[in-house]
């Protein structure tokens, strides 16, 4: 997991802007599935975010100023338990791991990647 930027095309209630709103991330990636995950909370902005404009794109800063990766796609939120248990990795406990997701009112922001570009990519 790295952190990166999430950034919703348009910010609720003032569209009119068009300006983006950002938030500081951890994510998964899965190369294969062209999918990232993100965890948060039901009620944290960037959640009501995706779900008023799933349009979305994450930044991540590569090793220096010039290095980055851009993921653009759409994204839903998504409280199931396979999502969230993908977003985590190998859980000693699922049950218990998941009850605790459900205390936390944890929910997975999940990115399916239609473009990807930038510096720091190491694509054939």
């Amino acid at each position: 997991m790295t952190a990166c930027a999430l950034t919703p095309a348009h910010p609720p209630g003032d569209p009119a802007r068009g300006h983006p709103a950002l938030s500081t991330v951890l994510y998964r990636w899965d190369p294969a599935a062209r999918i990232i995950r993100i965890s948060t909370t039901a009620d944290r902005l960037k959640a009501r975010q995706v779900r008023n404009s799933p349009h979305v794109a994450l930044h991540v800063q590569g090793p220096d100023v010039w290095s980055f990766a851009v993921a653009e796609g759409e994204a839903e939120v998504s409280g199931d338990a396979a999502e969230l248990l993908a977003f985590a990795g190998e859980q000693p406990d699922a049950a218990a791991f998941l009850e605790q997701q459900a205390r936390e009112r944890r929910v997975v922001i999940r990115i399916k990647v239609s473009r990807l570009y930038g510096t720091a990519l190491d694509l054939p």
